[in-house]
């Protein structure tokens, strides 16, 4: 997904001729060559964003959508309001600005009005006050804007809160955010923002769920703000039709069991979703392979053939005038789950 960008991987569908074989004569190269071809992109597993849209388009609902792909789950309510997600660590300074007035509390409860503008914070936490040109706040800083105002880390800006906290001579910074504020920005990076109104509340309700069911243990935090987690890029991000669709099924979740179920998502399947055994090497009940036939528009349903010389790939591996073969092994959604390629 991009809400598990570090697993994304082309599933290839592939078709080898052997180097010394006749299925694919190629009088142009004057040798043998490889021929891969495939379907899909990205790791399979969950719901497909383009058979997302081919069914909204289609006339299905969200909530049809995610049944479809996460087998016998069903929509429910989340009980977490509100995230913690790590923006920045390992600084030796944070420039916070906002747009109106904003005050900082520290962890004694003292409270530092400061005016709109930015400032640059160093981890002994000097704050400019009333009584003193700079007053040392004690970590964690909390800082919060006014009603009317955004925070903004390095320029970025954020909804809710900033939490500043200064360890062994570093900063970390965490946006203390509402979920459905944090939503807001995850979903148009995930998937086009003009896409149908119900692959987009589809979106949001897989995000929410991921989100919730993939929340960091024993750490100061809940989420990271990049592929760990999804890409999370503030207020600049927000489209007025995604914040749409987060609304609109604000605090919706999938559920399995009575328990937020894990939402992979990725980009293609095309024609048929993996099974999170064949892809992760674990079953899990609610992520089995799903025939899915509405991917068409995607440029990536069907692609190749791509072709391979055979001496480029003798060269590439070092074994030039050596015979050279390869074979590969699919599981049972069809996937190559190894590739053996023998000289």
């Amino acid at each position: 997904m991009r809400a598990f960008l570090a697993a994304i991987a082309v599933v290839l569908t592939f078709a080898a001729a052997s180097a010394t074989g006749q299925q694919t004569p190629a009088p142009v190269y004057g040798e043998a060559v490889f021929v891969v071809s495939g379907r899909g992109w990205g790791h399979g597993v969950g719901m497909s964003q383009y058979g997302a849209y081919g069914q909204a388009i289609a006339g299905r609902t969200y909530d049809q959508i995610l049944a479809h792909y996460y087998t016998g789950t069903e929509i429910g309510r989340a009980g977490r309001k509100e995230v913690r997600v790590l923006l920045a660590e390992g600084r030796r300074a944070a420039a916070v600005s906002s747009n109106a007035p904003f005050v900082a509390v520290d962890a004694t409860g003292a409270t530092f009005k400061l005016a709109k503008g930015s400032l640059t914070l160093s981890p002994d936490l000097r704050l400019p006050s009333e009584a003193e040109p700079a007053a040392k706040a004690v970590s964690p800083l909390v800082i919060r804007p006014t009603k009317s105002g955004l925070l903004a880390l390095d320029g970025r800006q954020y909804r809710g809160k900033l939490e500043l906290v200064s360890q062994a001579g570093f900063l970390r910074v965490v946006n203390v955010a509402p979920l459905e504020s944090y939503l807001q920005s995850v979903v148009p990076g995930e998937v086009p923002h003009g896409w149908p109104a119900e692959t987009l509340k589809a979106q949001a309700v897989a995000a929410r769920s991921y989100a919730l069911a993939n929340l960091e243990k024993g750490k100061p935090f809940d989420l990271y703000a990049d592929v760990r987690s999804q890409v999370y890029g503030g207020v600049a991000s927000e489209k007025p039709s995604t914040n749409k669709a987060v609304a609109d099924t604000a605090g919706e979740v999938v559920l399995y069991a009575g328990k937020v179920a894990t939402t992979f998502y990725f980009s293609t399947s095309g024609g048929k979703t993996a099974s999170a055994a064949d892809v992760f090497g674990q079953s899990v009940p609610y992520l089995v392979s799903r025939p899915d036939p509405w991917d068409k528009a995607s440029p990536h349903h069907r692609w190749g053939p791509t072709l391979v010389g055979a001496r480029t790939l003798q060269s590439k591996l070092g074994v030039a005038g050596r015979v050279i073969d390869a074979k590969g092994t699919a599981t049972p959604s069809g996937r190559i789950r190894s590739l053996v390629v023998s000289t």
